[in-house]
This record gives C-alpha cells, structure tokens and sequence, in this order.
C-alpha cells in the first residue's frame, strides 16, 4: 500500500509570469518515453512483478524505493507545468477572446483540455503509452534497462533545460538532474552486485558533470548526489544498504541510506482561472458548500 504526504519535493520559485511554449516543453519530463511517467511506471510494476522477492531483496527494495520516489517526481514536474502556464490568459468577457494566447501556442491542449495544467502527454501532445513499461522478469536485464532510461531521462532533462531560461522549470531541472544522477548510479551499482560488471566506469552520461547546471549546483552541494531514500518508516525497505554503499565514484563522497523522506516545501495552490471556468466555483457556490459540509459534525 502506499502512504502520500501533501508535500512537493523541493520549493519551486515563485514566478509572475508563464512561457506556455516552455511548459509545452516541459511535458517531455513528463509524459514522453523518458519522461517521470516512465521511470515511475516501469519501477513500479517491475516491483509488483518481481520474483524472489525474499531471496534478492536487496534488489527488490532498491526497485520498489526508487518508484515510491518517482511519484514524487510526476507530481514535481506536474506542478511546474501548472506554474509555467501562469499569467497566459486574462479574466475577462468571453467575446474579448482571453484565451487568445492558446491559438499559437505549440500545446493548445493546456488551453483547452486541462485549464492550462499538465497533460499526461509528451512534449508534441502525444498521450503517455503503457507499453514504455519495461517488466521482462529477468532482474539484470531489467536493470540494464532502468539504467539506459535512467541515462535517457537525464539526456532529455539537460536538452530542456537548455531551451528555457523560465525560473521555475530550471529550479525543478536542476534538482531532478541531481536525483537522477543519483538512480543512475544506483542501477549501476546493483547490475554490479548482481554481475561483478562494473559499468560505473561509463558515468556520466551524457558526459557532463551536474555542476554544470547551476540550479543543479546547491543540491549537488547538500548532498542529493549521495543519498537513496528508503520511502518507508518501517523498516521495510533498509536493505538497498547492501548496494547503495561506499562512495560516489565521481565525487569519491559517502554514499548512503536514510529511512523515510525528505522534509520537502508546501505543495503550490493554483490560483482561480475564471476564463477558464476552473474550478467554476462562484462565490454563492462556495457558500452552500460550506453550509452542507457543516452540517451533522
């Protein structure tokens, strides 16, 4: 089962104005092969599915960790789309044509499928697909496998960043950069442990350093590189200790586990669009909800 907590992995910027054409872009974090999407279904069904669950839990936890942390990331992502599309339409009569900025923009779907919030869908409006999951069975063979999507993901982060300078989408670029990273190494080492192959040899891929990010720089310096979470406070997970250890082989740092989660920052509150009719809740509306909700406590 899972347990949610009403927190965003780190704070976003407080921005006062949207670029709809870079949270178009941004949607590749999300819902294309690479995106948070993928990473979180592929890990999430292969730890519903793998066998020897007992015998190789080192590796089972490693997998079912990782996903608990994934939906963490679909909902970072999901919410710096939210906040990049801010400020792209105008209340006003509907004859004035406030959501005249959607017509040119690359994703009009924002404008008119979700009242300029995240789509499960890629950059070019494509919907997420269930077969990016990867589940053969085979615990190295699934290894290798999260460990190319691992290096694909963090392509695609690099390559998006670079097409914005929006605050917001570089501030959640920069700290997914660091905790992809951090998967990276963590498939890497269990294909290690699993093999006696050591591909850390390989990192990073692409070949450039994190720091070279500066949104990425301050979580790279407060350690994210370094640690694996264990999304669990019962004890359930600890055992990714038998392959999460030593130290970093780019940074020569410790590495390891901390049970539980990080503290995170306050989840963003998505302010009225009217123009949009979301949520289409009128101020005499609210007032009988909160009549009934009150009633009979």
């Amino acid at each position: 089962m899972f347990q949610r907590t009403n927190r965003l992995l780190i704070e976003l910027p407080h921005v006062e104005y949207g670029d709809a054409n870079a949270a178009a872009a941004v949607q590749e974090l999300l819902g294309g092969k690479f995106g948070e999407m993928s990473t979180l279904n592929n890990y999430l069904f292969q730890s519903f599915n793998f066998r020897s669950k007992t015998k190789l839990k080192p590796f089972y936890d490693l997998v079912a960790s990782i996903a608990a942390e994934e939906v963490g990331h679909v909902e970072l992502v999901s919410n710096t789309i939210n906040l990049v599309n801010k400020s792209n339409s105008f209340d006003g009569d509907p004859n004035t044509t406030p959501l005249q900025l959607g017509k040119d923009a690359r994703n009009t779907h924002h404008f008119i499928a979700t009242a300029q919030t995240s789509l499960g869908a890629d950059s070019m409006g494509n919907a997420w697909r269930g077969d990016y999951i990867f589940s053969s069975g085979n615990l190295v063979l699934d290894l290798l496998h999260n460990f190319f999507l691992e290096c694909g993901a963090r392509t695609h982060k690099m390559r998006v960043f670079e097409m914005t300078d929006h605050p917001v989408a570089r501030e959640m670029i920069g700290y997914l950069l660091v905790r992809g990273g951090t998967h990276v190494l963590a498939y890497a080492k269990a294909i290690e442990m699993a093999t006696g192959v050591d591909i850390t040899k390989m990192l990073p891929i692409p070949n450039l350093d994190n720091r070279a990010f500066d949104q990425a720089r301050k979580y790279e310096d407060r350690g994210y590189g370094n640690v694996l979470f264990t999304w669990n406070t019962q004890g359930d997970y600890q055992d990714i200790n038998q392959i999460w250890k030593g130290t970093h082989p780019l940074t020569n740092q410790r590495l390891y586990v901390q049970e539980g989660f990080p503290k995170g920052a306050p989840v963003p509150d998505l302010d009225e669009l009217p123009e949009e009719f979301a949520p289409g809740i009128t101020a005499e509306d609210y007032r009988k909800i909160a009549k009934r909700l009150m009633e009979n406590l």
